[in-house]
This record gives structure tokens, sequence and C-alpha cells, in this order.
């Protein structure tokens, strides 16, 4: 049964993955990419250490690198950050794991600015016992760096996790740091692709899992499935 569970934000609590690809998309034309729609939508979830190379060469990188990452973060934060909006009873599912026990964490690809944001939209600040972004470790998702710092702030070893996320670098990243994630399919990514990267159950959306949730990896011991609340 799981001590902590830890959130993706972008896409899994907050429907914000179209609004970054189009961010992204805009940025990437700017300085001279111009790339279909879909190919920047599959990159989001990862931060921007991890994006920019699926389309820079490493010249460009280092020539230009920062400052189209600085260009399209400024343009997010001006267009598009104020048009992000909550998936339906994300507070009620956090409250509902917070009367079984569990602590509620945050490991979020976006930076500290932007998850503020978040927070605020959403309305659970009251109900986060830790949070980690992209500000906080060396190489954002997939790498496992954001959700080895999120345990690490909460105490709670790996195996006592678990991750819910909706992209399939969440997984991976979730999987590498030694836990094992529930997908949402509110992000728009692909099931069987989520499914191809480990995650252990799907759901629609914030809202379903809470429907479901006393079938769930949340509310199931993963070997007895004797339910922890």
């Amino acid at each position: 049964m799981p001590t902590a569970v830890l959130f993706d934000v972008d896409g899994t609590l907050v429907d914000s993955v179209d609004l970054h690809a189009q961010a992204w998309r805009k940025a990437l034309a700017r300085f001279g990419h111009e790339l279909p729609y879909e190919a920047v939508r599959s990159q989001i979830g990862k931060g921007a250490d991890q994006l920019l190379p699926a389309f820079l060469s490493p010249v460009e990188l280092r020539s230009y690198g920062e400052e189209l990452e600085s260009w399209r973060g400024d343009l997010y934060r001006r267009e598009y950050l104020p048009l992000v909006r909550p998936f339906p009873r994300v507070r009620q599912l956090l409250q509902r794991i917070r009367r079984g026990g569990a602590r509620v964490a945050l490991a979020s690809s976006s930076r500290r600015e932007e998850l503020a944001v978040y927070v605020g939209v959403l309305g659970v600040g009251d109900l986060l016992d830790a949070a980690t972004t992209a500000d906080d470790v060396d190489r954002s998702k997939p790498s496992p760096d954001v959700f080895v710092a999120c345990l690490r702030r909460l105490g709670v070893p790996a195996h006592h996790a678990v991750a819910v996320g909706d992209s399939p670098c969440d997984a991976e990243s979730a999987a590498d740091a030694g836990v094992r994630t529930v997908g949402l399919l509110c992000g728009g990514f692909d099931p069987d692709q989520l499914r191809a990267s480990g995650v252990v159950a799907l759901y629609s959306d914030p809202s379903d899992l809470f429907e479901r949730f006393e079938a769930s990896p949340l509310a199931q011991d993963e070997d007895s499935g004797r339910p922890w609340a």
C-alpha cells in the first residue's frame, strides 16, 4: 500500500499539454525550425533540457538553445499560462488519498513559477506535502531526478510510493526511480504507448480515478489486494 502518491501536473492535473505544444512550436519556428504540431506535442512532458535535443543539433543548442528556451518560457507565461484549467475532481482525489493516510506530492518538469500558478488554479496548496520542479534538479523527465528528489523530500522509499502521470516519459522517469505509475489518458497520449512504458493501470482522468479509487493501485495493497483505507 502506498505511503505517498507523486503526481505529475501538466496533462495529469491541469489541461496544459496542447498549450505547451503551441508555445514550443512557435518558439522553435521563431528560431528557424518549422515542425509538425504532433512532432512537438509528442515531446511534451519533458523539460527543456530533454525536449530541445530532440529538435536541435548540439551546435544549435550551444548557439541559441538557452535563448530559445527563455523566449518560449516568456511566451508561455504571457499567453498560455492564463488559459490553463484544472481537470475535474482533482481536489476530491487528493483529499481521498490523504484520508487514507498517504502523503501527496507534485513531481513536475515545469518551472517553479509555473507550478505555483497551477497549484493556485487547482486550489490544492493545503493538501500538498512536497513538490519538486525542473528548477530543483539537473535533469528533467524522463530522467528520474524529479521523482528521486521528491521521494527524498518526503523521506519515503520508492517502493512505498505510486506515481500518477499522463505521458510515457512520466512512467519511464518514475520506473527509473523505482516507483510504479498509474496512467491517465487526459493528456492525450496513446494508451498503447503508456502501457508499453510500464503503467500498472489506466484511467481517463482524475475524476475517473476518483470514481474507481477503491479498486485502484492507490487504495490496494500490491500483494494482497486489501484496501489500505
